[in-house]
């Protein structure tokens, strides 16, 4: 939610209800509308789409209270402040208090009376953080980016997957509106628990990944290896498939690839569909990963060919994703890829010998065995095998010498 008025708003905590003359005028001579449970309005007729959704004076009538009940009892408050009275109360801005409801995805509402006691306090933490030097304003912005575009997908995905399905009604006779209110009133509390678990749980990890950085700079631009994963044939299957079959294909492909990052300890970066990117600290670790992936996906008649490609070097991440030039040879190799197969650079090959994951070739792997076996030890044991394919140009990035990797059981 985001405002048209730029007061200043410093200096101590006045009545909410005290706000200057010309924006009461204002707000009375223009058509009031209705927010929603982020304090998003709608116009006086008509509905737009995505973070600020509008509705219209059919969907939340005075004859019709479910939604405003549904707001206090998800949020925990009634509606008593304009965004200016908001900005006020919290002691910022309007111009800093507009920059993180914008940065958080909320629609503009202009002075109607939508917001609450949280609100206000969501402005003085984040105002908080940047006045004790803690965070500088533009990261301040960033962390309320970074927030509601995640838990904006979150919300999304559990009303349209998760509560649209459990608020089916359980009887003939009964409404959807019957059954939303207490069900939302009994979740609540306990999604509101898992999700602090999770969040604690993953910023925990993330937080031992960066600390355990060879040095300060490293933390930012990390050495990583990066792998693209994408379904061959796609395109020409969207026009085969009917969209729920479609739909049933991606999530089952989506879930798997999560599913097999996660358990071999990758980090899934995103989904785009028909394609995954995921990213590990170790390359072996990364390697494992894609052949699993075309392994379970060759083994499900179902799912199309797959094709990975994977690169190792410098990475910046920003926002939980990743940037720069080894992020885009990863993509380039999976274009070129063969069906089933896994194509790596010449950086992750290296890699791979370094760490004794693979021989540099057969025949050093040959002669590495046949030098153990003469001195009655045990031969070097490889995971994966490395085969050199042909030079070739890839758009943007000049020559590269991709290298076929496979398992070494199975290596020619």
């Amino acid at each position: 939610m985001t405002v048209d008025d730029t007061g200043s708003g410093t200096g101590a905590h006045p009545d909410p209800d005290a706000e200057p003359a010309r924006t009461a005028e204002r707000a009375a001579d223009a058509p009031r509308g209705r927010t929603d449970a982020h304090g998003r309005t709608d116009a006086p007729a008509g509905r737009t789409e995505a973070h600020g959704r509008v509705d219209s004076e059919d969907d939340q009538g005075e004859g019709d209270p479910l939604a405003l009940r549904l707001e206090q009892l998800i949020l925990g408050a009634e509606r008593r402040y304009t965004p200016f009275q908001a900005a006020r109360s919290a002691g910022v801005s309007m111009e800093l208090a507009s920059r993180f409801w914008r940065a958080m995805g909320f629609a503009d509402i202009g002075q109607a009376k939508a917001l609450t006691e949280a609100d206000v306090l969501a402005l003085r933490r984040l105002a908080g953080l940047v006045e004790a030097g803690l965070l500088s304003e533009a990261m301040a912005v960033q962390v309320a980016r970074s927030t509601g575009q995640t838990t904006a997908r979150l919300a999304e995905w559990q009303i349209d997957s998760f509560l649209e399905g459990l608020t089916e009604p359980p009887e003939p006779g009964m409404t959807r509106t019957e059954v939303t209110y207490p069900l939302v009133e009994l979740l609540l509390p306990e999604l509101e628990e898992f999700i602090v678990y999770v969040w604690r749980r993953q910023l925990a990890a993330a937080t031992g990944r960066v600390v355990q950085a060879a040095d300060d700079e490293e933390m930012v631009d990390r050495r990583l290896a990066v792998g693209f994963a994408d379904l061959v044939g796609f395109t020409r299957l969207t026009r085969r498939m009917e969209e729920e079959e479609l739909g049933e294909l991606v999530e089952a492909f989506e879930t798997t690839a999560a599913d097999l990052v996660a358990a071999h300890g990758g980090r899934l970066i995103k989904t785009l569909g028909d394609e995954v990117l995921y990213a590990a600290d170790d390359a072996g670790v990364a390697a494992e990963i894609a052949l699993r992936l075309i392994e379970t996906m060759a083994n499900d008649e179902t799912m199309p060919e797959l094709r990975v490609g994977i690169a190792f070097g410098t990475v910046t991440t920003r926002m939980g994703d990743v940037f720069g030039t080894t992020v885009n040879l990863a993509s380039r190799l999976t274009s070129i890829a063969p069906r089933d197969a896994v194509l790596v650079d010449g950086a992750f090959a290296e890699e791979l010998v370094r760490t004794s994951e693979a021989p540099a070739s057969e025949a050093e792997a040959a002669e590495a065995a046949a030098a153990a076996e003469k001195e009655g030890e045990e031969p070097p044991t490889y995971r994966f095998a490395l085969q050199p394919m042909w030079q070739r140009p890839v758009r943007g990035l000049g020559v590269v010498e991709p290298w076929l990797l496979t398992r070494r059981d199975a290596a020619p």
